[in-house]
């Protein structure tokens, strides 16, 4: 039995099958249509979610299966106070497999560890977005038709934002892939990331947003998290670092890609929404499919 806690837990070789398995999805969604019936996937969010609880409940659905579970903890008995691994054990008496969302870092990894079916990290507080970064891997390579001879700029809080660090992760398993980390002092990525992730590969920290912009093959922009911050006053004080507009799109290349892993509060302007670099919402959809190939390989149903 496998889980997906992190990105790293499938190789180079096996994300690429994924996303194969996924492009066909796209292109003949009646062959899978029935592939999940009798399954039961359990979506276990104790944060708020829209588009990867609905994007998970959707690939379920689109598979044939059935979806159980709860949207908040506080629709749980985590309100009485029970543990995840109680929780976990008690699922999996219910369900074929799990996608779980928490804000603490580890959460997922507990689950997996006493979890009697597979479970798939959809968030565990400011450290990893596995699924997501399937869905941004996916929609890179659809798009750009390569993961590799890239130049990336990841755009906001890259302190804080899991997606980010999800991501370059990711993508340093690749060759030639240099990457541009557009922050304020503040909300730079972790040392860890830096130091660990990062170390002897190319990449540069930069605060100009327009200084970097014609460089970049990819714009990845995240929004400044409320949620993750203890000082309102620092909140308000950074939200507006960076707005994405026409004037700024200008300054990039004709076939950059502009990705966001959304929600979006003001980071994009709505006027870019029309631009055919903005593939933020055609990369909703590739969330689908790269879902539902995920739970097709964790049950060994492809």
């Amino acid at each position: 039995m496998r889980h997906l806690i992190s990105p790293l837990d499938f190789s180079v070789e096996e994300l690429s099958d994924l996303l194969d398995l996924a492009n066909d999805i796209e292109k003949n969604p009646e062959t899978y249509a029935h592939k999940c019936e009798g399954k039961k996937l359990a979506t276990l969010f104790y944060e708020p979610s829209t588009r990867t609880r609905l994007s998970f409940e959707a690939a379920m659905h689109n598979l044939g299966g059935n979806v159980i579970g709860f949207a908040t903890a506080d629709s749980s008995s985590a309100a009485k106070g029970e543990s995840v691994s109680d929780t976990i054990r008690i699922v999996s008496c219910y369900a074929d497999i799990c996608a779980m969302r928490h804000p603490k870092e580890g959460a997922a990894t507990v689950a997996s560890l006493k979890s009697g079916i597979p479970v798939i990290n959809a968030g565990d507080g400011g450290h990893q977005h596995p699924t997501q970064t399937l869905t941004d891997l996916l929609t890179i390579r659809s798009l750009k038709g390569r993961l590799d001879h890239i130049t990336i700029g990841l755009c906001g809080d890259l302190k804080f934002g899991r997606t980010v660090h999800s991501l370059i992760n990711a993508l340093v398993r690749y060759e030639d892939v240099k990457f541009v980390l557009i922050s304020p002092p503040e909300l730079r990525v972790p040392d860890y990331i830096r130091e660990e992730v990062l170390k002897g590969f190319d990449f540069e920290e930069v605060t100009d947003l327009e200084q970097a912009m014609p460089k970049l093959d990819i714009l990845y922009m995240t929004r400044v998290q409320k949620e993750r911050f203890f000082n309102e006053d620092d909140y308000i004080r950074m939200k507006d670092c960076y707005i994405l507009d026409k004037a700024k799109m200008s300054l990039a290349k004709e076939d950059m890609l502009v990705l966001h892993p959304l929600p979006r509060v003001n980071e994009i302007s709505v006027e870019v929404d029309d631009d055919p670099r903005a593939a933020y919402f055609k990369q909703v959809q590739y969330g689908v499919y790269v879902r539902m190939a995920l739970i097709l390989r964790l049950l060994e149903l492809a």
